[in-house]
């Protein structure tokens, strides 16, 4: 996991971003967080760099990054920091994290197709106009996100949580939904077709919408 190095600045609660040596790795040393960073571009490039060269990423911390117009196909991430990112354009295949966080970050017309993500948390996220297809995302925590035309189908959702979430004409077709929570969602225009939602866990407003038809309970909308 990356180190919860706290931002130099004595009142700032937020983390550090890394520091890397000058070979280019990655080292324990404190630094300031984005916000108060006296040269947040150079941050931002060394880190840009540091994905761009390494195909393996443990410990990364890129919280509050911009991350626009590059390619994560096949690049793996281990317990990295992600949150609060904002991720814009993204065309990128089997991309892999494990326990990374990416809590309140902001997706917008990114692809990230056949990823492999688990125990990985996206809470608070926003996507919009991101497509998950074909991907395998277990035991991921997907509670509050709010998602806007974007795209799960032919997912493995297994044992991921989405309690809260907002889903807006968005798609989990043909999606393995076992164990997955759905508790307190909130949708309008969500598609669940031959998707197993009967092994999936909704509260009793959701199971009842399920039961009349209105979320494709039987995976037939």
């Amino acid at each position: 996991m990356y180190k919860l190095n706290p931002c130099l600045v004595p009142s700032c609660k937020k983390t550090a971003l890394s520091v890397f040596d000058a070979d280019g790795n990655l080292t324990e040393e404190r630094n300031y967080c984005l916000d108060h960073i006296p040269d947040p571009e150079k941050a931002k490039n060394d880190i840009y760099r540091y994905i761009n060269t390494h195909d393996k990423i443990v410990g990364l911390n890129a919280a509050g990054i911009t991350f626009s117009d590059i390619d994560l196909t096949g690049k793996r991430f281990y317990g990295c920091n992600f949150q609060y990112c904002k991720f814009s354009n993204l065309h990128s295949e089997a991309f892999r994290s494990r326990m990374s966080m990416f809590d309140f970050a902001v997706f917008s017309d990114c692809n990230l197709l056949k990823s492999n993500m688990q125990f990985t948390s996206f809470a608070g996220c926003t996507f919009s106009h991101t497509l998950f297809t074909g991907s395998d995302m277990i035991q991921n925590n997907f509670c509050g996100i709010q998602a806007y035309q974007s795209s799960f189908d032919d997912s493995d959702l297994y044992n991921s949580r989405f309690i809260r979430a907002r889903l807006i004409n968005t798609s989990l077709r043909n999606c393995n939904l076992k164990k997955t929570v759905f508790c307190d969602l909130e949708q309008q225009n969500v598609s669940f077709k031959m998707s197993n939602t009967r092994e999936a866990e909704f509260d009793r407003q959701g199971s009842e919408m399920f039961l009349s038809g209105g979320l494709g309970g039987n995976g037939l909308s």
